[in-house]
């Protein structure tokens, strides 16, 4: 039972973010969570997610998340993603362009006993979105 609590938290907090709820992840994230690979200048717990998914909404007010493979256990989750939006806001202190991007990752995240987010590890080709939109050549 415990995998789909977790499942279902984690659900609710990708709605979160989808729907700029961002409040709502006070009650997903514990208060001492993780995040073994932060955003640049991301704080720590449920404010440093709200802060970092802020900024990512602000230049993507569309953005949208697909699950696309997950696999859980009775503490941890480990699924791919894909996130796409338009860039219709500033990031990184670079205007928006109005470009599509779809750019993958996958992550990994480990709940406590009352379902709430306590670590997670996560990968995302940020720099595969910064090339779609222009603002990096490789």
């Amino acid at each position: 039972m415990a995998q789909q609590t977790n499942i279902a938290a984690q659900t609710a907090f990708g709605e979160a973010v989808v729907a700029g709820d961002l409040d709502a992840l006070d009650g997903i994230v514990a208060t001492d969570s993780t995040d073994h690979d932060p955003a640049p200048g991301q704080g720590p717990g449920a404010e440093g997610y709200k802060a970092m998914f802020g900024e990512l909404r602000t230049a993507f007010p569309d953005l949208h998340i697909d699950v696309e493979h997950l696999v859980a256990t009775d503490d941890e989750l480990a699924f791919a993603y894909v996130i796409s939006g338009t860039h219709l806001g500033p990031l990184l202190g670079r205007p928006a362009t109005g470009r599509k991007v779809r750019y993958r990752g996958m992550q990994i995240s480990r709940f406590d006993r009352d379902g709430k987010l306590v670590e997670r590890w996560g990968s995302s080709d940020e720099l595969g979105m910064l090339r779609q939109l222009g603002l990096v050549e490789v």
